[in-house]
């Protein structure tokens, strides 16, 4: 943690200071942030606050003496929650604005850690409380050199372990050998573990017809189909090195069980893989140009490719999510659907587009990439794109 780079950062915000608190745990991203760590429980509130300018501070409760032991700046200790509030109104001092793990009106809920309660104190004492978003997207989501090779490093294999999915399925059906979504699901899962990788548990999605209609669909041993000549495929697969810090990477390909597949999964597939188009390209005039670049506007950039050809109803959620140490990481996301990410895309930051057109009972198209803004500003992709379905021959 680096308290002057926060200082910095606050000062060219126009805030006056970043409040951090916790409680049992709450709030993750303050940990990260801090550098702390999260994994030691936390019984009583702790506060530290970072001022743009001057030393911080640590407010404490005597039964955790040592809490924040690990950051700099002056120690103060509370026991009732009487000294606790005077405390806090003490450092805080003159109105000011205040950064807090906090999002008006909830927009952007990846970051709104702080309870209502505790944003009450503080008002109470006169500051005017601002989100802290977008610090927490340069202190936690912009990567870095030996970040951004992990992820790449990530990406290679799971672009190889999703070309050999798909081999394994197109053998089973030549040699004529019953062959489940789990079955492949677990493939991928055997693989991921043998080159060193990780999904944290959360497996892929390995669907066929009518299953990924539902977007987060996960097979079992009990809901699986087998797959057969004729089925569309969706296989959505991330993963990780295991080495701590290490970078996701998260693709979805579509395709299909054999030469001539159904007019209308073709349609809705071009479809979908134009608005993802649409979506990098937009970046990447925005970036070539110097101009600012919000998550709010690729997601209508992308949504209104799909908008446009008539399936915009079937377009159910957010375009992209940011990627980090977490699968879905704090960071820009690409969306103006579910919530309107209004943090600007900075470079260092990485995130998908992954557009979907989801026909329920029928069948379900989604393309993924992984895009990456290097840190001289070029925008660039792990891997290749889909540009036509994954034709099995069988």
């Amino acid at each position: 943690m680096d308290v002057q780079a926060i200082q910095g950062a606050l000062k060219e915000a126009g805030f006056d200071g970043w409040l951090f608190c916790d409680f049992h745990n709450r709030d993750p991203i303050a940990y990260r942030v801090l550098g702390m760590d999260f994994g030691k429980f936390t019984s009583r509130r702790w506060f530290y606050y970072i001022p743009t300018q001057g030393e911080p501070v640590r407010l404490i409760h005597r039964v955790e003496p040592i809490k924040l032991d690990s950051l700099p700046g002056e120690k103060r200790f509370y026991l009732a929650w009487e000294q606790l509030h005077a405390s806090l109104k003490e450092i805080l001092g003159a109105p000011k604005k205040i950064a807090m793990q906090y999002s008006p009106l909830n927009n952007i809920p990846y970051v709104s850690m702080t309870d209502g309660g505790t944003v009450d104190l503080i008002r109470s004492f006169g500051h005017e409380i601002v989100s802290s978003a977008d610090l927490v997207q340069i202190f936690e989501a912009v990567i870095d050199e030996a970040g951004y090779q992990s992820h790449i490093e990530a990406s290679k294999k799971v672009y190889q372990i999703k070309d050999e999915a798909f081999q394994q399925i197109e053998n089973a059906l030549q040699s004529g050998k019953s062959v489940t979504e789990y079955e492949i699901q677990q493939f991928i899962v055997q693989r991921f573990d043998e080159e060193g990788m990780t999904c944290d548990g959360e497996n892929p999605i390995v669907g066929v017809n009518d299953h990924p209609a539902n977007p987060h669909f996960e097979p079992t041993e009990e809901n699986t189909y087998t797959i057969k000549k004729g089925d569309t495929i969706l296989i959505d697969l991330w993963a990780r090195d295991k080495a701590e810090g290490s970078i996701w990477a998260d693709i979805t390909w579509c395709g299909f069980a054999g030469s001539n597949p159904p007019e209308e999964y073709v349609k809705i597939f071009f479809i979908d893989r134009d608005a993802r188009k649409a979506g990098l390209a937009f970046i990447q005039d925005r970036f070539t140009k110097g101009e600012a670049c919000y998550g709010w506007e690729v997601d209508d950039a992308v949504r209104n490719v799909i908008r446009d050809a008539g399936y915009g109803e079937y377009f159910i959620h957010r375009t992209g999510h940011s990627i980090g140490t977490e699968v879905h990481g704090n960071g820009v996301h690409i969306d103006n659907l579910e919530t309107k990410e209004q943090r600007q895309l900075i470079p260092g930051i990485c995130f998908s587009i992954e557009p979907g057109i989801y026909l329920e009972g029928k069948m379900a198209v989604r393309t993924e990439i992984d895009v990456f803004i290097t840190l001289d500003s070029k925008v660039v992709v792990a891997g290749p794109e889909q540009e036509d379905l994954i034709l099995l021959n069988v």
